[in-house]
Order: C-alpha cells, then sequence, then structure tokens
C-alpha cells in the first residue's frame, strides 16, 4: 500500500534512480518471474523440488528403461547439446546412495558410474584438441566432476559385479537377463575403448570399438522390454547449478536416433585407427580429408580423437617428429633423393662446409614451416563450414611461406651448385626448380581447391554464381595441373616419380570436368549485383601474389554467350553456337570421366590413399558417376533445344532444371542439374 501511495505522488515522466540499483539488478529484476529466464519460477501449484524419490524400487523393466533413456542423453550430449540439460539433470538423481536393493544399488549404480566415467573421458579428450565452444560441443561442467579422480578398473568391476547379479536372477526371463547384460556389456566397451583411446595398439582398439557396433543389433532386438520412467528426469536440477545462463529446455534424442547415432560413433572410431600406419604425410593428409567428409559427419569426439592422433606430444602418429614429417613430404614431392635432404648433411660440423650450410637451412626451414603445416592437418580435422573458413585464413599464411620459401631457393643454389633446364627455349632463358617454393606453392593451390569446392558442398553459391565458381576453379586446377607438370619436368631429370605423375593426372582430370560444368546463368538478383558477388567470393584470394584472380569482366566473357548473335542470323546462329557449346561439354565431360576412370585404377601406394583405399575408390565412383549424369543433361538439353527451335519457343520453356541440395547429389562438388524435356 506504501508504494501505491508513493506512486500516485509521482508525476507522468518522473523518474527516480536509487544509485545502488545498477544495470545488473535492473536486468535481473526482468528475469524474475519469466519462466524462460528465471530456473526458480514456479507455477500455480507447482512444487519446489520433484515428488519423484529416487529410493522407489523399480521394475527390471524400469531400470533398462532408464539406461536407454541414459544413453539417449548422453548421445544428445555428443552432438552438441549442453550438458545442464542432459548428464547432471540425471546423475544428480542418482547420486545420493539407494538401499541395498540390488537391482539398483548393483546394475543401476555400476551403469550410472560407468556413464560418468565415459563422459569424463569424452570430455578429456575434446577440451584437449581444437574445437569451437556451443557449435561443436558445449564443454561446461558447470562447477561438477565427472569422477576424474577415480580410475576406469573401479567402474570396469563394478559392471562385473552387476553382469554376474542379473545372470544370477533365475526369476527372471531369458529376455530381460539379455537386455540387461547387453546394455552393461556395451558400456564396459564403451569405457575401454574411451579410457585407452590413445594405445598404440592400433588393432585391440580396432577391435574394441567393433565389438561394440557388434553389440548394437541386440539392443535394438531388446528394446521391448524397455520401460521408460519420465519422472526421472527435470530441468529442475539447473536450479543448483553454477550458470549464469537461462535455463534450457530437455533435450530428448529418440531412440533410433541414439542407436544410428552411436553405430555412426563405433565405426568411424574404428576407421579413425587406420590412420596409424605411418607411409607419408601425404597419406595422413588424404586420410583426414577423405574421413571428415564422411555422411553423415563423424562426431565432434572422433574428430578430436583424429587430432590426438595426428599430432600428440609433440609427435605426429606417437612417433614422428613434425621436421621429419614435412622432411618426408619434400622428398616425396619435390626432392626425392636430393641432396639437401640427406641425412649425413647434419653429421658434418664445419661452417665453412656447404653440407653444413645445406643442413642448417634446411632445418629452419621445416620448422618455419611446421605451424603452417600441422594447422592445415587442423583445419581438416574440423566441421565442414569451421573448415572453409580457416583455409581461407590458412591460405594466406602460406602465401608467406612459399615467399621466404622462393628467397631459401635462391640462397641455396650456391651450396648445391644447381644447373638451370634450357633445354626446349630458343631463347635461352634459364628455368630454375625453386623446390621449396614449388611445393608451397602446391599445397596453396590445394587449399584454394578446397575452398571453392567446400563452397559447392555448403550451398554457398547462388545458381547464377555455379558458371562463374566452376571457371574459377577450373582456373586453380589448370595452374596446379601446370606446376606440378613443371615439378615433374625438374624430378623427372634424376628419375620418374609415380608421386608427381598421379598428382598431375589428378589436375588433369578435374579441370576437365570442372570445364565441362560451366554454362551461362548470370540471372538478375534485386539485392546484389554480379560484380559484389564475384568480389565477396574472390574475398579469400584477393592478397595472394600467384594465381591472381581473374577479373569480374574477364569471368563474365568466359561464361556468357555473346550476345551479337541474335543480330546475325537468328535463330539458327543461336542454334549453331549452343549446339557448339553442348558438343564441347559432352567432350569435356567424356575426357573427364575417362581420367578419373585412369584414376581409379591406380593402386592405393601410387594414389597416396593406403589407410583410405575404401572411401577414396568411392568418392571416385561417386564422380564418375556425376560423369555420366553430366552426360545426360547435355543430350536432355541438346534434346530440348532441337525441339525449341522447331516449335519456335524459348528453350526455358521446353527444358526445365532441378539443382539438388547437398546430400541429394553424386558428389557434393559436383552439381549436375537434373533436366527434363516438355512436350511441345
Amino acid at each position: 500500500m506504501a508504494f501505491l501511495t508513493l506512486y500516485k505522488a509521482l508525476e507522468t515522466g518522473q523518474l527516480i534512480k536509487d544509485p545502488y540499483f545498477t544495470l545488473f539488478e535492473a536486468v535481473g529484476a526482468l528475469e524474475i518471474m519469466d519462466p524462460k529466464m528465471d530456473s526458480g519460477f514456479l507455477a500455480d501449484g507447482e512444487p519446489l523440488e520433484d515428488t519423484f524419490d529416487v529410493l522407489t524400487e523399480l521394475l527390471p523393466e524400469e531400470v533398462v528403461g532408464l539406461m536407454d533413456q541414459m544413453l539417449c542423453h548422453e548421445m544428445a550430449w555428443h552432438m552438441g547439446h549442453p550438458l545442464s540439460t542432459l548428464e547432471d539433470a540425471r546423475f544428480d538423481r542418482h547420486e545420493q546412495p539407494s538401499r541395498e536393493d540390488g537391482l539398483l544399488h548393483v546394475i543401476f549404480r555400476a551403469y550410472c558410474l560407468a556413464t560418468i566415467k565415459c563422459c569424463n573421458f569424452v570430455h578429456q579428450r575434446i577440451s584437449r584438441e581444437h574445437y569451437y565452444e556451443e557449435e561443436d560441443f558445449v564443454s561446461n561442467l558447470y562447477n561438477r566432476r565427472l569422477l576424474d579422480d577415480f580410475d576406469a578398473s573401479d567402474m570396469q568391476q563394478l559392471i562385473d559385479e552387476a553382469l554376474s547379479f542379473a545372470e544370477g536372477k533365475s526369476a527372471w526371463d531369458d529376455g530381460l537377463r539379455k537386455a540387461i547384460s547387453v546394455r552393461l556389456t556395451l558400456r564396459r566397451r564403451l569405457l575401454i575403448a574411451m579410457g585407452s583411446d590413445l594405445s598404440p595398439d592400433k588393432d585391440a582398439q580396432i577391435r574394441c570399438w567393433k565389438h561394440c557396433s557388434e553389440l548394437l543389433p541386440a539392443l535394438i532386438e531388446t528394446r521391448v522390454v524397455s520401460k521408460p520412467v519420465k519422472a526421472a528426469f527435470s530441468i529442475k536440477i539447473q536450479r543448483r547449478l553454477a550458470s549464469s545462463v537461462p535455463p534450457r529446455p530437455m533435450v530428448e534424442a529418440t531412440f533410433d536416433e541414439t542407436h544410428a547415432f552411436l553405430a555412426n560413433l563405433c565405426r568411424d572410431a574404428a576407421d579413425v585407427y587406420r590412420v596409424l600406419d605411418y607411409h607419408g604425410s601425404s597419406n595422413i593428409l588424404n586420410f583426414a580429408y577423405t574421413f571428415q567428409s564422411r555422411k553423415p559427419e563423424p562426431s565432434i569426439y572422433v574428430r578430436c580423437l583424429l587430432q590426438s592422433l595426428i599430432f600428440h606430444d609433440m609427435k605426429v602418429l606417437g612417433s614422428v617428429t613434425i621436421t621429419k614429417a614435412v622432411r618426408d613430404d619434400l622428398e616425396e614431392l619435390v626432392l626425392p633423393a636430393d641432396i639437401l635432404l640427406d641425412s649425413a648433411n647434419g653429421d658434418v660440423e664445419a661452417p665453412h662446409d656447404p653440407r653444413f650450410q645445406m643442413a642448417k637451412e634446411m632445418h629452419a626451414f621445416m620448422l618455419r614451416v611446421g605451424d603452417p603445416f600441422l594447422d592445415m592437418f587442423r583445419a581438416v580435422c574440423m566441421n565442414r563450414p569451421r573448415m572453409r573458413r580457416m583455409l581461407c585464413h590458412l591460405v594466406s599464411d602460406w602465401e608467406s611461406v612459399q615467399l621466404e620459401a622462393e628467397n631459401l631457393d635462391v640462397e641455396l643454389r650456391k651450396y648445391t651448385r644447381e644447373k638451370p633446364i634450357t633445354e626446349g627455349h630458343p631463347s635461352g632463358t634459364e628455368i630454375w626448380s625453386f623446390p621449396l617454393s614449388s611445393w608451397a606453392y602446391y599445397y596453396k593451390l590445394r587449399q584454394m581447391e578446397w575452398i571453392i569446392q567446400l563452397g559447392f558442398e555448403l550451398d554457398i553459391y547462388q545458381n547464377d554464381e555455379l558458371p562463374g565458381m566452376y571457371w574459377h576453379l577450373s582456373n586453380v586446377a589448370g595452374a596446379k595441373m601446370q606446376h606440378l607438370e613443371r615439378m615433374q619436368t625438374f624430378v623427372t631429370r634424376r628419375f620418374r616419380n609415380a608421386t608427381v605423375r598421379y598428382r598431375a593426372l589428378e589436375g588433369k582430370q578435374m579441370r576437365g570436368v570442372v570445364r565441362s560444368a560451366m554454362g551461362e546463368g548470370h540471372q538478375p538478383l534485386p539485392y546484389s549485383t554480379a560484380e559484389l558477388r564475384h568480389a565477396l567470393r574472390m574475398r579469400p584470394f584477393m592478397q595472394l601474389s600467384i594465381p591472381e584472380p581473374a577479373p569480374y569482366a574477364e569471368l563474365a566473357a568466359a561464361t556468357s554467350i555473346p550476345s551479337g548473335a541474335a543480330e546475325d542470323d537468328e535463330q539458327g546462329s543461336i542454334k549453331e553456337q549452343a549446339m557448339s557449346m553442348l558438343d564441347m561439354a559432352d567432350e569435356e565431360v567424356r575426357m573427364g570421366r575417362k581420367e578419373w576412370e585412369a584414376l581409379g585404377k591406380l593402386d592405393a601406394k601410387t594414389a597416396r590413399c593406403v589407410s583410405c583405399e575404401e572411401c577414396w575408390r568411392g568418392a571416385v565412383k561417386d564422380i564418375i558417376r556425376a560423369c555420366i549424369a553430366c552426360s545426360i543433361a547435355v543430350a536432355t538439353t541438346k534434346k530440348g533445344l532441337q525441339d525449341a527451335v522447331a516449335v519456335g519457343a524459348p528453350l526455358s520453356e521446353m527444358v526445365t532444371a532441378d539443382m539438388p541440395w547437398a546430400g541429394q547429389r553424386y558428389h557434393d562438388f559436383w552439381i549436375v542439374p537434373k533436366l527434363s524435356v516438355q512436350k511441345a
């Protein structure tokens, strides 16, 4: 009443400010009694605490249901949902010691503790690697501890006791005993696999994850005996968490979603250990890139595990130093059996000896490029949008590496006494190898390819931008092919190198397919212009010295039909020019398909896919299917053009195009429209 009396004494617009009532208190006052912001808000008749008694005796079917619910919440956490509505929401309800009921105290308690320890292993692995908070994973534990002071063997012993207890329950039917045993066994194997995820015994880890996969069909089979206990989970636990964020709604993943996610996690975790077969840095990079392109995308735990396996404790794959990894890659690509990489150079101690200077300069260079080299691997281990974003920044670092390497190449000539190539050049122009800068330039071009290709996969480009971006990709692929041919020229001065030949073939077939994908399609959009969109797409490459981004005028001229054709011979000239373009596209697709088929016949060692041969060959087959679909699209367009000329109708009225989204294509990098010809 006193407040109302004072309120009436105020004039309209009059404000009274308390100097101790800060912005924090003001915002806090707005949050009070708002159910979306106030975790302590209670509706009419709602109790402060839940009425569910954690000591309530449960049926065996209800315990199976609780296990399934916990597994669903755990996988939702792996998917990126916060811990506040998942782990703490359930564990806190069962952390009180229950009475000596074997079903709860032996079986369910062991399952809960083992699940917490699994979450602890996952949290530790992810937190130690590169990831993006709230994007990939929510690492906030809200000042809770996940049994990090206890050893995994203690949890395994509890599960073994629970399994023995369940086997001794003769009163339960076989289906119920199997359901409980399968869930306890799966939890035990997950605990072992996650607890020793960096074990050097690759075969043992693969077997462990495959054993987990083998239990998943039985998990589905015994699902029928599960009886959920929804009252056992509540968001009211968030009132006790050390959190400054508003309460979050409970996340409930379905059992089918959980099973599919867990099946993919076990499969990916088993396959990721194949990276430990060291066959050079290029094999590791190809494995990581191919592995990350899987659909569905590997989970954040598997991606961080891949990072740890590739580089941990300053070693690549646990045994190879970063300088050796760079050295092996240089030797494989540009300096096979070269004096610059001769290990005997490091034994020379005389500073005036050229070998001493070569060893000193090469060691300094390998240390310099170590960080950009590893960052390239880290970028490939990210989720696809983040990978593209990181590559846009990383390509600038490789530009700097290339410029520094070029100066070092000139400096090293006086020690190696390299002789230039002059044959075949009437003017006598000297061509030098520039091995270190060539190596850096190759990886810069490869990253530029990835940036553009990921734009297609992520549906970044508008339909009218596709011809221009494929044209730009063709230029980058062409520059890469020419660069590889140049490198091969110097490599073959000593002997032929299969690695360079494979990469040259890769660049050649890519350029053929890319050129066939170009066509006309600059459609006006009300919110931008073609010039501005071109500037936006070229922004990551604007600061690069070579290759220089093509200006918009050049791109428009290369991807458009000259408008003057209609003035010469009306429909006849237009049809003739369109048919000529379609014939050229058909020939490019045919050549691209032929070269991809040749690439797919290479052995795994030559193709640098020893650890990921199955996935790599699957990707090659998908691209060949895209080539076939492109040939069909060209043939359909030809037929539609002939029908359009016959009836005097525009081509757009005779042929309809459906642009497939990512996931609906034969290969995400190659967008082939689905065309259909309308009846005249």
